[in-house]
């Protein structure tokens, strides 16, 4: 197994939760939009209806509506994407043989904080929308959601390849073409991100058979292409990938149900190559499965949102009634830690507050040479403690939230998981620059 150079290991921390939070669980769907973590669904004993944002500045909770008409009910496995002030859920249902829905697409307005109706593109009973399923994926390209695979009830996995168009709210079943005898072929429990125009698919379950192969789609010539995994990933299902600056990060997952693992995986798009990520010094992370990752800070922003999107929602941000984190995430040689590219830590007191909210101290040591020193990360903090009333305007830069966090991952619940406890939240973070 290669491993990533020595330069640039990674930092685990757990990240104690309050009372006020979601319960533990996994199989569930989650996101992030404008600086905040939205967590929906799931299991724990049984299936779970909630819905819940995180604000990682604040470290706090918040439980948001998830009952009415428009609301999704209980789900699991399911898909949940962030686009343009809105979010798209799909799929997870319990009960797809006897549900009244026929196409099962829920939206939620992040502005107003409600679930809408989606009106989608009216025309023949013939129309073609996809059925539930669960374990698919779903990435934002463009103006338009792609959704691969899943497990569908009798059927069993799918090889179904969908676009959803934001802009004209219509389906179009994109494995028609004669591209999907070439493709990834049937699977769920697999792992899709988007980058530069492109969907990249890794692993899953092929019927009840995992995979290890790797499979890019280009959005431009609609064709799918194998992409070389000699020195990748071991076969996995059950675990998440995201996108960090021009890499996939790909981490946890298993050959099994019960075989969770916490490795972390980086697959540079440039030199297309794999190389496991190293850990610095007492920082282990988590076995998970069946868990969500997200990305927040820069590094992480997403290249797929189109403004020139023609959707019928129009895009609207809520109010801040904060000023943002001007955090900078910066790495400074400690010789006690013995490289280059290691991370200056620093304790945060009970006294160092944003605003009225105190910063959690973290819990976790880390033991170098004799030397304890808390793994919690070193921020230039420029957060401004004041409030800003409504009439105050606040310019462009200070308004986008997710520009001024730090380059942060954050995994979030998964197998195993502790019942009747709060959801399990691990921050790794990356030294390279």
């Amino acid at each position: 197994m290669p491993v990533m150079s020595e330069n640039s290991p990674c930092l685990w921390t757990r990240l104690p939760q309050s009372s006020q939070s979601p319960c533990d669980r996994y199989k569930h769907a989650c996101c992030n939009y404008d600086g905040s973590v939205y967590v929906l669904g799931g299991r724990d004993s049984s299936c779970l209806r909630d819905f819940w944002r995180y604000n990682v500045v604040c470290d706090e909770w918040t439980k948001l509506n998830c009952t009415g008409e428009t609301a999704p009910e209980e789900l699991e496995e399911h898909s949940m994407v962030a686009h343009e002030g809105f979010l798209y859920v799909f799929g997870g249902m319990l009960d797809s043989a006897y549900t009244k829905w026929r196409c099962p697409l829920w939206v939620f307005d992040i502005a107003k904080q409600k679930w809408v109706h989606w009106q989608g593109k009216t025309g023949s009973p013939q129309t073609q929308k996809p059925t539930n399923r669960k374990g698919h994926s779903a990435v934002v390209v463009g103006s338009a959601m792609l959704l691969y695979g899943g497990f569908i009830d009798i059927k069993g996995s799918s090889q179904e390849f969908w676009s959803l168009d934001f802009g004209t709210t219509a389906w179009s079943l994109l494995s028609a073409s004669q591209q999907a005898s070439l493709g990834p072929g049937p699977r769920h429990s697999h792992s899709a991100v988007a980058y530069q125009g492109c969907m990249y698919l890794f692993g899953g379950l092929k019927g009840l058979r995992e995979q290890r192969d790797f499979w890019k789609w280009n959005s431009t010539s609609h064709m799918w292409s194998s992409v070389k995994n000699k020195s990748g990933p071991s076969r996995l299902m059950g675990h998440s990938a995201v996108v960090y600056k021009d890499s996939m990060l790909l981490f946890g997952g298993g050959e099994s149900q019960n075989s969770p693992k916490n490795c972390l995986w980086r697959y540079n798009f440039t030199t297309q190559t794999w190389g496991q990520v190293a850990t610095l010094l007492g920082s282990t992370p988590p076995d998970r499965i069946h868990h969500c990752c997200t990305g927040l800070g820069p590094s992480y922003r997403s290249d797929t949102s189109s403004p020139d999107s023609s959707s019928g929602l129009q895009p609207r941000l809520p109010d801040l009634r904060m000023r943002p984190f001007k955090n900078k995430c910066f790495p400074a040689p400690l010789t006690f830690l013995g490289s280059d590219g290691a991370i200056e830590l620093e304790t945060f007191g009970p006294d160092r507050r944003y605003g009225r909210k105190t910063l959690p101290q973290s819990s976790e040591l880390m033991e170098t040479d004799g030397q304890r020193i808390e793994n919690c990360l070193t921020f230039e903090n420029k957060a401004f403690s004041k409030q800003c009333s409504v009439e105050e305007p606040m310019d462009e830069e200070d308004g986008d939230v997710a520009q001024h966090l730090p380059d942060l991952l954050l995994v979030l619940g998964g197998r195993p998981c502790t019942r009747h406890n709060p959801i399990s939240v691990w921050q790794m973070t990356l030294t390279d620059s």
